[in-house]
């Protein structure tokens, strides 16, 4: 075998160099590639979403600006009758209703019997009442003789004196039964009466305490009537309530003062104007509302009680920064707007927001800067869009 030239052995090794250096220089282009190719395909922010070009027409911008707000808070409410002008009547005497002489809707006046009762402690007391009565002329009589006796000195003043203390004891004996009467019903009319002729009254009314409307009866004849027992009741509605309730996370923005308007379909949406005149202290654990009343004049008597009524609260003006309704959608059970990020692209951040005031807008309490430029109308198909990107 001929031997090979030294130059070619030469030349062999520095072409085995130069093939063992290329490799390692393309292993090493090759491992430098990979990380590339990972930071190209790398998915988005899952809160990140990119507005295309065709998109553009279905989403407008702004910026997150302040605003004079005036807080009008709507409370479906109520007609009430004012409570100081109520009156619940019953009877002063146990006995027995012979008679119903008032219906719910009558007017009454303070006097006017509204039933009758007869009651046998009716009938002992008024025979009391004879009995104090013949008490008080006798001992009348015995001072009338005794000072005729004093002036022939058939007597002393001592004796003249003492009869005149009977008779200021019978006169208040007399008194005291007289004001039984009067609790039990009877009037003074018929007290004098009895005093007279003395003839005794089978039965006593039950008197009007108050003058207005009858707005319930809990009483029928035959029915046994028990002091204490409420079995009318009586109400003035020249001045009537109107009631509201108000949820407890929007309370604290109504305080006594405030001017409402109030709005009654009935009368053909008739708009009144009043104050509020109490924001009550406690919550009902019911329906979690706080209560609010005003007072209203009613002279004509058009307010009628258990009339529905809207409430407009009119608040005072504040400077606060807002979002419209339309820039907010609701993720994981906490609001969000769409914040830019880049051209095109806007991230949802959440934010902590009031409720909304005037139907439109939504004063911003935490969460992003006055000026942050924000998707103001769209955010809902845009937050769509976003959820679809991120399932891919």
């Amino acid at each position: 075998m001929p031997s090979t030239p030294w130059f070619h052995l030469r030349l062999r090794s520095r072409l085995g160099a130069w093939a063992a250096v290329l490799g390692l220089a393309m292993i090493s282009a090759g491992c430098t590639d990979q990380p590339n190719q990972a930071t190209v395909t790398q998915k988005p922010d899952a809160k990140d979403v990119v507005i295309r070009p065709e998109m553009q027409g279905y989403f407008s911008t702004g910026k997150l600006e302040v605003a004079e707000l005036s807080r009008v808070i709507e409370v479906a409410g109520s007609i009430q009758p004012d409570e100081r002008l109520v009156t619940r009547i019953g009877a002063s005497v146990l006995g027995r209703v012979t008679s119903v002489l008032a219906e719910v809707g009558d007017r009454v006046t303070v006097g006017q019997p509204l039933a009758r009762v007869a009651s046998p402690e009716l009938t002992q007391a008024q025979v009391a009442y004879l009995r104090a009565n013949a008490t008080f002329n006798q001992a009348e009589r015995a001072v009338e003789r005794a000072q005729v006796l004093v002036k022939a000195d058939v007597i002393g003043t001592a004796e003249l004196q003492r009869r005149e203390s009977e008779l200021n004891i019978a006169r208040a004996e007399l008194r005291a039964a007289g004001d039984q009467l009067a609790l039990m019903g009877m009037s003074s009319t018929l007290i004098e009466s009895l005093r007279k002729d003395g003839v005794l009254n089978p039965n006593v009314g039950i008197p009007a305490t108050q003058g207005g409307v009858v707005i319930e009866r809990k009483v029928s004849q035959g029915q046994v009537a028990t002091p204490g027992d409420p079995l009318f009741t009586v109400a003035d509605l020249s001045r009537v309530w109107v009631v509201g309730q108000v949820p407890e996370q929007i309370a604290r923005h109504v305080q006594a003062g405030q001017s409402v308007e109030i709005e009654v379909p009935a009368l053909r949406n008739k708009k009144l104007l009043g104050k509020i005149t109490l924001v009550g202290d406690t919550i009902s654990p019911e329906t979690r509302t706080v209560t609010l009343r005003t007072v209203i004049d009613n002279p004509t008597r058009g307010l009628k009680p258990s009339m529905l009524v809207t409430m407009r609260i009119q608040g005072d003006a504040r400077s606060v920064p807002v979002v419209p309704l339309e820039a907010v959608v609701r993720e994981d059970d906490r609001d969000h707007v769409f914040v830019k990020k880049s051209d095109n692209v806007w991230t949802l951040t959440p934010v902590e927001l009031e409720s909304a005031v005037n139907e439109s807008v939504r004063p911003v309490l935490s969460g992003i800067p006055v000026g942050t430029e924000i998707i103001v109308k769209g955010a809902f198909h845009l937050n769509n869009e976003r959820r679809r990107v991120a399932q891919e």
